[in-house]
């Protein structure tokens, strides 16, 4: 099965980014194929709210100058998805947030694309205001009917500057496990398929 990670932070190799490959490592080692996508730093426009999605119904948002309609064709195909951010005053990196409001509305104005398919947030913050934006990510999955996978903590890391992460024994524990857990109910999904 196919786990695709979205990495919303403008920093490739930054603490987000290396916090996904921690979860992608496990779920690698399950057997899985893994895919990790850059969001951060890309030019997304945010939703117009101008309900053309839910007119044309056709599985694509009406802006196509952006490259979200192939952000989106990403997470559909996905058989699970890992959402990554790092903390921008209490909330989601704002690239992260016009993925969430866009491929929401896409996918449910299409019959609820990604309903049943784990998900699983991923946040880094240097002090505080995580649990916000994991907040942020997780009603996304929930709204989209979508299952909430977690681990032995929140999927939260703490770093400020790059790398800062490698640090956080916690952290990565939490990675580590959310990786695990992710695997174990793609493989019950596999044997018993998502109706």
């Amino acid at each position: 099965m196919k786990v695709v990670a979205f990495n919303g932070s403008p920093k490739r190799d930054g603490n987000t980014a290396r916090l996904l490959r921690y979860a992608l490592k496990e779920l690698e080692a399950a057997g899985h194929e893994t895919e990790l996508v850059q969001v951060g730093g890309l030019p997304l426009r945010g939703c117009l709210a101008c309900g053309k999605c839910f007119e044309r119904k056709d599985g694509r948002c009406v802006n196509e100058t952006d490259g979200m309609n192939g952000l989106i064709e990403k997470m559909v195909g996905a058989d699970a998805i890992l959402l990554g951010s790092p903390t921008y005053f209490a909330d989601v990196s704002s690239e992260m947030k016009a993925l969430i409001d866009r491929a929401g509305y896409v996918t449910r104005a299409n019959g609820n694309l990604l309903a049943r398919k784990p998900g699983a947030a991923v946040v880094v913050n240097r002090r505080a205001g995580a649990v916000h934006a994991f907040d942020t990510i997780n009603h996304f999955f929930l709204i989209g009917e979508m299952i909430v996978v977690g681990s032995s903590y929140w999927n939260v890391g703490v770093g400020l500057g790059p790398g800062d992460v490698e640090t956080d024994e916690e952290g990565i524990a939490t990675m580590l496990t959310l990786g695990r857990n992710m695997a174990w109910l793609l493989e019950r999904l596999e044997g018993g398929g998502r109706a």
